[in-house]
């Protein structure tokens, strides 16, 4: 069981980072932080962006989860 919640662990953790590093990146500076936060704010992510958003928020909430049971059961 521990083997088994070690190697699933992992995979979410390679999963995450994947996800992480396939997102484009930010502007930079002081009009990319101003332009960033009006984008967020009325949702001008569009295509493959908004969908790797999506799926980091989803795998970001398993990796928690699984951070739970692994605490829970690996004591």
């Amino acid at each position: 069981m521990e083997i088994f919640l070690t190697i699933v662990y992992l995979l979410i953790c390679i999963g995450l980072i994947a996800l992480v590093l396939l997102q484009s990146g930010k502007s930079a500076g002081m009009a990319g932080s101003i332009a960033g936060g009006a984008e967020k704010l009325f949702g001008k992510k569009k295509g493959i962006d908004d969908k790797l958003a999506k799926y980091t928020e989803i795998l970001a909430l398993v990796f928690l989860a699984m951070s739970i049971i692994m605490i829970i059961f690996l004591r």
